[in-house]
């Protein structure tokens, strides 16, 4: 398991389950269809690492430097 920032474009990856303490995040997320066993791809990155924006069931959406720390994820191999 990791978090989203250790993640560089083109990578896969599958959403595993949530931070604990990350709430207020939480319902955003799964409103914007992350739920855990969702398979996403990195398209981009900003230099800083914030904002970061993702290809996840066919959308691509932007994830904000405190959305993508709630998160928990890990790599998949293609």
């Amino acid at each position: 398991m990791g978090q989203l920032k250790d993640f560089r474009v083109g990578d896969n990856g599958t959403v595993v389950g949530f931070v604990p303490g990350s709430a207020q995040w939480k319902s955003r997320l799964l409103a914007m269809g992350m739920t855990v066993g969702t398979a996403f791809q990195v398209e981009r990155v900003a230099p800083l690492g914030d904002p970061v924006e993702i290809t996840v069931r066919g959308s691509r959406i932007t994830l904000r430097k405190g959305e993508a720390e709630a998160l928990l994820v890990e790599r998949r191999v293609s």
